[in-house]
């Protein structure tokens, strides 16, 4: 049996931009102009009722930014459209980098008076690693922006690839006049404020040259010409090369006036990939042999790529998010988590708008699916009906900042180790646990996640911790070729080892030369700066 046809409608996708660009509101006007939501919710209007859809955490309405990403699935032209928000801070980088490996291709949202910034690049970078196509979308044209042609320049340079615009702007702030659509040959007029629907927007035909020109006057001109230049001086768009990662198309527009939102989604539908076959390492004898998985496979296969805790404060309950990889997903089968062989029971599954959740009838390959459970799955788990598969790849970091925690009240000692396994598991932070003892140190890419951890120990485990600095500065897993020479080592420095929410040993820094030290003296104890899930693919020695 093959399910083809309705994995050839799937479409995955993440949005990705440096804080402020405008991700949030356009992820919102997706879902507005697919039907899924009635009203959006302005992520800048925290007074309001109103929050974005896709912002649920207290800490999130509070401060106005998206530090978790969320999932919406919605329906367009007959597609199934799987949309992953991910917080744009530096600090909650990881679960971006782990949102990127469950999608398919990827928004890159710029700011068009800014152009690429610093966590753009960042994620560009992860993004290029998986060849995972890039669709480009310029906001925020109605304010006083770069050139556009600057902007293209910058986005070849910064990507590495050539950019092929698909629309491009007439005049720009208070003269921007609107969007020339080079795939339908029309002119689309741009109109102010955000309760316009797609269809409310005059458009006018490019044949209508004289018309135009009179309309728009100098601002038409001045954008033939630079369009004229920009077409040149790019190569026609490539189907292969854009599924490549070869090249991206580019969109201009702004989100928050529902302008120019409607061609990003039509591109997403025409454009961007169906879910792709995903290479996994199948255990024979032990060994791992490695197997192609396909989309339209019968048998079910997925890789958990989040885990959030507390989504419902009432239930105290766990999402797995599960990323289908192949077959189908129905009610009742019968899961079995790779990692532990344990039967996988969860208590209910779900697809996602955001907060709202509906009960899954059946699901495919691309969809992402939420597995509500009381613990025994870990990111990175790889969940099937049945067969013996591990998909790899979900990236652990090592920390470069580390915080002691100190629990106020000492007989909150059972919620405080409740709270850390499961926010360790969930990847909102990383916990070490020393081998002598001692309290347990936390470690964060970024200083805004020690803050989320101890709010959320707060409000989800009643639990007031103090956070305090420590010596340590770093953190590498170790490995060994034999269990002889990993004793040795952790014999050597009993005070720098701990292990991590997933059970791997570390060892903990409190200077870079201490790993080269400690490298010259054990040759053969291997240090790596990432590690893959379960202790499973270390990366390399770092």
């Amino acid at each position: 049996m093959t399910y083809a046809h309705e994995t050839r409608r799937r479409r995955t996708f993440a949005i990705i931009s440096h804080p402020d660009a405008g991700k949030t509101t356009l992820t919102e006007k997706l879902l507005l102009f697919s039907g899924a939501i009635q009203i959006a919710g302005s992520v800048k209007a925290r007074k309001a009722s109103r929050h974005a859809t896709s912002d649920w955490m207290e800490i999130e309405k509070q401060r106005g930014i998206s530090v978790a990403s969320s999932v919406m699935q919605m329906l367009y032209r007959e597609h199934v459209i799987n949309l992953l928000d991910t917080p744009g801070h530096k600090d909650f980088s990881e679960d971006t980098y782990r949102v990127l490996t469950a999608v398919d291709s990827a928004l890159m949202v710029i700011d068009a008076a800014n152009g690429v910034e610093a966590q753009t690049r960042r994620l560009i970078e992860v993004c290029r690693q998986r060849d995972t196509p890039i669709i480009t979308f310029v906001n925020k044209m109605d304010r006083e922006v770069r050139d556009p042609l600057d902007i293209l320049d910058e986005v070849e340079r910064e990507l590495g690839m050539p950019c092929v615009p698909m629309t491009w702007p007439v005049g720009q702030g208070k003269s921007f006049g609107g969007i020339i659509n080079l795939r339908t040959q029309a002119m689309t007029v741009f109109d102010s404020g955000s309760e316009r629907l797609p269809q409310d927007f005059e458009t006018i035909p490019l044949t209508e040259q004289a018309q135009l020109a009179e309309r728009f006057g100098l601002e038409w001109q001045t954008a033939m010409d630079s369009m004229e230049l920009a077409t040149g001086a790019s190569p026609a768009f490539d189907e292969a090369a854009f599924l490549a990662g070869k090249q991206t198309p580019v969109f201009f527009g702004s989100g928050v006036n529902n302008f120019g939102v409607m061609e990003v989604l039509d591109a997403l539908v025409d454009l961007a990939p169906a879910p792709k076959p995903r290479t996994s390492n199948l255990l024979v004898n032990k060994q791992p042999v490695v197997k192609e998985i396909q989309p339209e496979d019968s048998a079910f296969s997925g890789v958990v790529f989040k885990v959030q805790a507390n989504m419902d404060a009432n239930h105290r309950d766990r999402i797995a998010f599960v990323r289908m990889a192949s077959g189908k997903y129905t009610p009742g089968m019968k899961l079995k988590v790779q990692r532990t062989a344990k039967e996988l029971r969860p208590t209910s599954v779900v697809t996602f708008l955001s907060q709202r959740r509906e009960a899954v009838d059946e699901a495919y390959a691309g969809d992402i699916i939420g597995f509500t459970t009381h613990g025994g799955v870990q990111l990175g788990d790889t969940i099937t009906d049945g067969a013996n598969l591990q998909f790899t790849g979900l990236p652990f970091f090592a920390p470069e900042l580390f915080m002691t925690v100190i629990l106020k009240n000492p007989l909150r000692t059972k919620q405080l180790q409740t709270g850390l396994d499961q926010l360790g598991e969930e990847g909102a932070i990383q916990v070490f646990k020393p081998e002598i003892g001692g309290p347990m140190l936390l470690g964060a890419v970024g200083q805004l996640q020690f803050e989320v951890v101890q709010h959320r120990l707060k409000a989800e485990y009643d639990c007031d911790v103090r956070l305090e600095g420590c010596q340590y500065t770093g953190a590498r897993w170790i490995t060994a070729d034999t269990p002889a020479e990993l004793r040795e080592f952790t014999n050597a420095y009993p005070q720098r080892m701990s292990l991590d929410a997933a059970g791997t040993l570390a060892y903990l820094c409190t200077s870079p030369y201490d790993v080269r030290l400690a490298q010259e003296r054990f040759p053969k104890i291997h240090f790596h700066p990432l590690r893959e899930h379960a202790g499973l693919a270390l990366g390399s020695a770092g």
